[in-house]
C-alpha cells in the first residue's frame, strides 16, 4: 500500500511518469554502454564506471521528488568515478527546475563545477585548462539556466491556474450569496404582504364570528373590512410578483403618507385593538424607500400585537424630524391571552431589522419594564 501511494505521488500525471521512466532507462543504457567503451582517465575500472553510470541513470526516476539528493549523488559519482554524462545534464536541469531554493541550486552547481575542475582524474588531459573551464561552465550553466526558466514558467502557470480557480470559487460564492439574499428578500416581501394581512384578517374573522348574531350591522362592517384587506393583500402580492418578474423598478414609487399609516391603525382599531397614533413634527412626504419601511414597521408591529398581546392598549408614535423619521410602537402588558391560534414564524422582526439597516438606520425591539413590548427605529432621511 505504501509503495502504491509513493508510486502515484511521485509523478503528477501519467505522462510525466512515462517520460521519467523512459529517460531513466534510456540514459542508463546509453551512459553505461558509452562509458564501458570510452577511454578511461579515472582510478576505477571501466566496468565499475559503467555500472555507476547505469545506476545513476536509473536514479532519474527520483528527479522530481528528490532533485537535491540526486544531484549530490551525481556530483560524488562524477568526481570519484567519472560516472554519468548524459544523465548528469538531465539531473542538473531537474535540480534547477524542481528545487524551490535557488541558492541551493547555485551552490550545488558551483560545487560540482569546482570538483570537476579540481579533480579531473588521475591522468592529465591534453586540453588547456581554460578550455576545460569554459566547457565546464557551458556544461553546467546551460541545463541550470534552462531548468530555472522552466521552473519559473511552471510556477507562473500554477499561480495563474490557482488564481483562476480562486476567482471561480469566489464567483460561485458570490452567486450563492446573491441567491440567498434574493431568497431572503422574497421571503420578507411575501411575509409582509401575506402574513401580516392574513393575520389581521383572521383577527377580524374572529371578531365577526363573535358579533354576527348580536350586532349584524357591525358584523357587516367587519366583513367589509375583511374584503378590503383581502383586496389590498392581492394588490400588494401582485406588486411582489412584478418585482420577481421585472426587478425593483416594478415597485410602486409613490411615497407612503400618514394616510396609509392611519389606515393601518384604523384597521387594527376595527379589529378591537385600542391604538393611539401620535405624530410629532411637520407632516411632509417621505422618500419612497423610507415611507415603505415606516409602513412595514407599523404593519408588522401591530400584527405582532394581535398575535401575542391580544387587545392590549397600543401606542404608535411617529417623529418627523428634519434629518430622520423616528418610529415607535409600544403596547401594554396583555390582560388576557389572545383568543385565536395565529402561528408565529419569528422572522418578522428579523426582516424589519434588515430593512432598517439597509437604509442606514437603527432598530431595536424588546420587552418593556411594565410587561409590554416596544419596537423602535430611526430612519435617516437623505440630504436634499
Amino acid at each position: 500500500m505504501q509503495l502504491r501511494g509513493w508510486w502515484s505521488a511521485a509523478w503528477p500525471t501519467p505522462r510525466s511518469r512515462a517520460l521519467d521512466l523512459t529517460l531513466a532507462v534510456s540514459l542508463a543504457v546509453v551512459d553505461g554502454v558509452f562509458l564501458w567503451f570510452a577511454p578511461q582517465d579515472f582510478w576505477l575500472p571501466p566496468a565499475v564506471t559503467s555500472v555507476g553510470s547505469f545506476l545513476l541513470g536509473l536514479g532519474l526516476v527520483f528527479r522530481r521528488r528528490h532533485p537535491v539528493r540526486l544531484a549530490l549523488v551525481a556530483v560524488a559519482l562524477g568526481t570519484v568515478a567519472g560516472a554519468g554524462v548524459f544523465a548528469l545534464v538531465v539531473i542538473l536541469y531537474s535540480l534547477a527546475a524542481y528545487t524551490p531554493n535557488r541558492r541551493t541550486v547555485w551552490t550545488i552547481a558551483a560545487f560540482g563545477y569546482v570538483s570537476g575542475i579540481a579533480f579531473p582524474g588521475p591522468t592529465e588531459s591534453d586540453d588547456p585548462f581554460l578550455a576545460q573551464a569554459i566547457f565546464g561552465v557551458a556544461f553546467t550553466a546551460v541545463p541550470i539556466l534552462l531548468g530555472l526558466y522552466m521552473g519559473a514558467r511552471k510556477q507562473l502557470l500554477a499561480s495563474l491556474q490557482e488564481r483562476a480557480s480562486r476567482l471561480e470559487r469566489e464567483q460561485h460564492l458570490l452567486a450563492e450569496r446573491a441567491r440567498g439574499e434574493e431568497r431572503t428578500r422574497i421571503a420578507r416581501e411575501m411575509h409582509d404582504v401575506v402574513a401580516n394581512r392574513i393575520s389581521v384578517m383572521v383577527v377580524h374573522a374572529g371578531a365577526l364570528k363573535a358579533i354576527a348574531v348580536r350586532d349584524p350591522g357591525r358584523a357587516a362592517e367587519t366583513a367589509t373590512v375583511i374584503g378590503d384587506m383581502g383586496r389590498q393583500a392581492l394588490e400588494e402580492l401582485r406588486h411582489v410578483i412584478g418585482v420577481l418578474r421585472q426587478g425593483e423598478e416594478a415597485l410602486p414609487q409613490e411615497a407612503v403618507t400618514l394616510a396609509h399609516v392611519r389606515e393601518l391603525v384604523d384597521q387594527s382599531g376595527a379589529a378591537g385593538l385600542v391604538v393611539d397614533l401620535a405624530v410629532r413634527g411637520e407632516e411632509r412626504p417621505m422618500p419612497p424607500a423610507v415611507g415603505r419601511t415606516v409602513y412595514r414597521l407599523v404593519q408588522e408591529a401591530l400584527t405582532n400585537v394581535h398575535k401575542h398581546a391580544g387587545a392590549a392598549d397600543t401606542r404608535v408614535g411617529l417623529g418627523l424630524l428634519p434629518e430622520a423619521v423616528e418610529v415607535e410602537i409600544a403596547n401594554d402588558a396583555p390582560t388576557a391571552p389572545p383568543d385565536h391560534g395565529l402561528p408565529s414564524g419569528g422572522h418578522g422582526l428579523v426582516g424589519l431589522r434588515e430593512r432598517v439597516t439597509a437604509l442606514g438606520g437603527s432598530f431595536e425591539a424588546g420587552p418593556s419594564a411594565d410587561g409590554g413590548y416596544a419596537v423602535r427605529a430611526r430612519l435617516p432621511l437623505p440630504a436634499s
